[in-house]
């Protein structure tokens, strides 16, 4: 299974497009819709670039994603598409260490549902754009 469409949308909706190189928060040099690899101080991309860079790395979250699933295991494309925005987002590490992906493994979809909602912090403080984005994968996933 590969990411849809659905998946890009969701991560165009959270990650703002920037066409210059920027230092996120940790200080990570970003372009397009949060790409990270290979990024430098002064780079430019264009809009088509952008897209390019963010469906390459949805790829890449989505295959991280299916190294993790167990192969019994029964995922509609909206659960893929939320789970792979989530490993976009947060990471193939994070993915792999959480509750959520235990869930969704062991065939519990509502308790994986339910999950969404802890990923909701940065340096352990709230931040109103990943409780949207969380809402929104949830939404996805039970779709």
């Amino acid at each position: 299974m590969e990411p849809s469409g659905s998946a890009l949308a969701l991560a165009r909706r959270f990650e703002s497009l920037r066409l210059t190189a920027y230092q996120d928060v940790g200080g990570k040099w970003t372009i397009g819709y949060g790409h990270t690899q290979g990024v430098v101080e002064g780079q430019v991309w264009t809009p088509s670039q952008a897209e390019a860079g963010l469906a390459r790395d949805m790829v890449l979250a989505g295959e991280a994603l299916s190294r993790h699933l167990e192969e019994d295991v029964l995922v509609t494309q909206g659960m893929f598409d939320a789970l792979s925005d989530f490993t976009f987002n947060e990471g193939e590490g994070r993915l792999a260490a959480s509750t959520l992906l235990r869930l969704v493994n062991q065939g519990d979809k509502e308790g994986a549902a339910g999950q969404f909602g802890r990923w909701i912090y940065a340096g352990k403080v709230v931040q109103p754009g990943l409780v949207l984005r969380r809402l929104a994968e949830k939404e996805l996933f039970e779709s």
